[in-house]
């Protein structure tokens, strides 16, 4: 197939394209380099040096034969770029990753609120503006969240995307009806994937366009088999409070001999999947497109699921390392129970890669092998998701110990 990645220079984006591209597609990259900006924004790195996407993609040729393309495009400011482009490859299926990713990122001031919705919203219906206005018979693959749901305990399990409730008909008779699962969002960054279901709702129901969802829960691990193919395929890893994922951030804490940080009381339920996954479910879910005129495709990207509290504690008794507790800078429950239903990927193949010892302690390695990268000073949480709270956070005595700590 010919497939566009956007934003294919990220996190989950450059393993994808990878991924794609062993196994015989032919890839092209739409990217804006953004989150390499926002690096710089915030004054951190990947923990894994990563060299420029067209370094990346000389390697990948060298070591494989295969080239990938890639236009340096803001999909949510250059629509008239973008569609040209897009007129002139005519991709078969779109693989959609151009979103700003990170929830503590979306809260950290209103500007930063404010960039989250241009660019996230602006990107998405750009993409399927230009789907349509080109009637391009293409397959979108869009990534959301598992956060679209919420964290509410609600006593049952979360279906995949559509949710079956009673109603009363016309005559007062009990019936029964479909509805989108009913969107809880957690932050500004929920909040715009809960406005791309809706836009992905429309128009797949006004335009008959074929678009699949992906729900996805968060992301663990460093690298797949692709990347580690040579050192400078290296996949991103970010360890920082704003884009660093829970348990990966444990893992580089532990690795460091810094205090593994646990807000509130841990009792956050979360769902799970390794990067090696989620590529994989990417590529099944490109291989079962929905049909052109129906619903919206929607699967649960997730492997399993933990309380924070317990995943700490997984990490200290693998490594060792103190655990303390911090304040939450999210306005959530304290504790939550989260059971979700999966079966459309197991079902399709996926075989799911669990938190195995070995895999966490590949983690660590890298995170030694790198150590003298990270900067302790940007491990803690210090983006509130309102402004008390974040002048709570910054004069929290035991986050300033823990600046002191990695000082």
């Amino acid at each position: 197939m010919r497939i566009a990645v956007l934003g294919g220079d990220g996190f989950v984006g450059w393993p994808t394209t990878l991924h794609l591209s062993a196994r015989g597609h032919d890839i092209h990259i739409v990217d804006n380099l953004s989150r390499r900006w926002i690096d710089a924004e915030l004054g951190v790195q990947s923990l894994t040096p990563m060299d420029s996407i067209q370094e990346r993609i000389r390697i990948w040729k060298e070591q494989t034969g295969r080239q990938l393309g890639f236009q340096l495009i803001d999909i949510a400011s250059e629509y008239e770029r973008f569609k040209i482009w897009l007129a002139e490859f005519r991709p078969e299926a779109i693989v959609h990753f151009a979103e700003q990713r990170a929830a503590p990122y979306s809260m950290k001031t209103d500007r930063h609120k404010g960039y989250t919705v241009n660019n996230n919203v602006n990107a998405t219906h750009n993409v399927l503006n230009a789907i349509t206005a080109l009637k391009l018979d293409a397959h979108l693959v869009h990534l959301g969240t598992m956060g679209v749901y919420g964290y509410d305990t609600m006593g049952a399990a979360i279906p995949e995307g559509y949710l079956k409730v009673g109603v009363l008909d016309a005559e007062g008779q009990p019936a029964e009806k479909e509805i989108l699962y009913p969107a809880n969002p957690g932050s500004i960054y929920h909040m715009t994937k809960c406005l791309d279901q809706l836009l992905f709702q429309f128009y797949a129901k006004n335009d008959k366009l074929r678009i699949t969802d992906l729900h996805q829960g968060i992301v663990w691990g460093t690298n797949t088999e692709e990347t580690k193919r040579h050192p400078q395929l290296v996949n991103r890893f970010d360890y920082d409070g704003d884009y660093g994922t829970v348990l990966n951030r444990f893992l580089v804490q532990a690795a460091i001999n810094y205090p593994l940080t646990v807000h509130g009381q841990g009792g956050q339920t979360r769902a799970f999947i390794h990067i090696q996954d989620s590529v994989r479910c990417i590529e099944i879910a490109l291989n079962n497109p929905p049909t052109a005129g129906g619903r919206v495709q929607i699967f649960n990207q997730m492997t399993e699921s933990h309380r924070v509290r317990d995943l700490a504690a997984i990490v200290a008794g693998m490594v060792g390392g103190e655990v303390v507790h911090l304040p939450n800078p999210r306005n959530e429950a304290e504790e939550n129970d989260l059971v979700v239903r999966n079966e459309q990927f197991l079902r399709l193949g996926l075989e799911p890669t669990t938190l195995e010892a070995g895999l966490l302690a590949e983690i660590v390695d890298v995170a030694r092998r790198f150590a003298h990268r990270i900067d302790r000073a940007r491990i803690p949480c210090v983006s509130g998701w309102t402004a008390e709270r974040s002048l709570l956070l910054d004069r929290d005595p035991e986050r300033r110990r823990l600046r002191v700590v990695g000082a």
